[in-house]
């Protein structure tokens, strides 16, 4: 079986390259912004799926290292894929889409709850491009009542030349 690469595929493709990433970050409506840097690298596998290579460091000054995948499937017509970070032991896997402008990716997942309870709640990553050279990547997190909080980290790739 050999798959051959859709317009979705391309569409990812376009995360290919070496990035510099801001951060900012906030854990609660009570706690204070953070900031950190890093630099991200993302290579093709085969143009189906991204490998994202993310490092830098936690406001704390603690390494952080991390790797997304991102693929496209074609019988579930959903972007697919998984985070891991080396500060946390959950495998967040995405299921996503596309919006109408083809330039906002919403990543749907699991993940745990803030209040450490060990409830999973719902969890969206939201990648969109500002240009060829600058994308975003905001996540938020479902609430108690259902509707979708407040951004709690907005990250701004911007593609090292």
């Amino acid at each position: 079986m050999e798959a051959k690469p859709q317009k979705e595929h391309a569409w990812l493709q376009r995360l290919v390259g070496e990035w510099r990433a801001e951060m900012e970050c906030r854990m609660g409506p009570d706690q204070p912004s953070m900031t950190s840097t890093g630099s991200e690298t993302v290579r093709s596998l085969g143009g189906l799926w991204t490998l994202g290579e993310g490092e830098g460091e936690a406001p704390d000054g603690t390494p952080v290292r991390s790797l997304m995948t991102l693929g496209y499937d074609p019988q579930k017509q959903r972007f697919v894929g998984t985070f891991v970070a080396s500060m946390m032991t959950h495998l967040w896997s995405y299921d996503g889409t596309l919006d109408a402008s083809g330039e906002v990716l919403t990543l749907d997942t699991l993940g745990p709850s803030f209040s450490g309870d060990g409830r999973l709640v719902r969890y969206q990553d939201i990648i969109a491009w500002e240009g060829d050279d600058h994308r975003t990547l905001r996540s938020r997190a479902m609430g108690e009542d259902g509707g979708w909080g407040p951004y709690f980290v907005t990250a701004h790739y911007r593609r090292k030349r």
